[in-house]
């Protein structure tokens, strides 16, 4: 499986947000900013239902082994 590039990302993004591309990548920046923001920090950055990143010499992604499936998941379903 190739790496998505970002704009295919924010196509997706857009069409499920029903949101124009543009402002999905501009989303997608902001999202990425903060979590470079917690790490420079020191704190780690959660992707609910995905995992989160873990600050250190080198920064990690921690995945979640439930995938957000469970007790503290929000959202429809």
């Amino acid at each position: 499986m190739e790496p998505m590039r970002k704009s295919e990302l924010a196509t997706r993004l857009a069409k499920q947000a029903g949101v124009s591309t543009a402002e999905a990548a501009d989303q997608l920046d902001h999202v990425v900013s903060q979590i470079i923001a917690n790490l420079k920090k020191g704190h780690s950055a959660k992707l609910p239902g995905l995992g989160k990143f873990m600050p250190g010499p080198k920064w990690i992604f921690q995945f979640d082994p439930h995938g957000g499936k469970g007790a503290g998941r929000r959202g429809k379903r």
